[in-house]
């Protein structure tokens, strides 16, 4: 863990998935990347089901604060899954 270095630039539950049944969970936690203008746009970038990051609108998602030890455990599983690059 000390040689972290942050990836996602945080983890969102999905909230709502009624536009997007078969690309997102209810209930799941998803990794955000960063995207600013996606941001000031009112989206997220997420990766959702396909394994691939896409736009999502932000109310779609409730974006939690972790304790650091889980969001550094929670973004290693997620690399391995999804082969993001560190």
């Amino acid at each position: 863990m000390d040689n972290y270095k942050k990836i996602f630039d945080s983890f969102a539950i999905c909230i709502n998935n009624t536009d997007y049944p078969s690309s997102l969970e209810l209930h799941k936690v998803y990794p955000v990347l960063p995207d600013k203008d996606a941001y000031e746009d009112g989206d997220l970038r997420v990766i959702d089901e396909s394994g691939e990051d896409y736009l999502y609108p932000s109310d779609y998602f409730l974006v939690v604060n972790l304790a650091y030890n889980t969001e550094v455990m929670l973004a290693d599983s997620f690399s391995r899954t999804y082969s993001v690059a560190a």
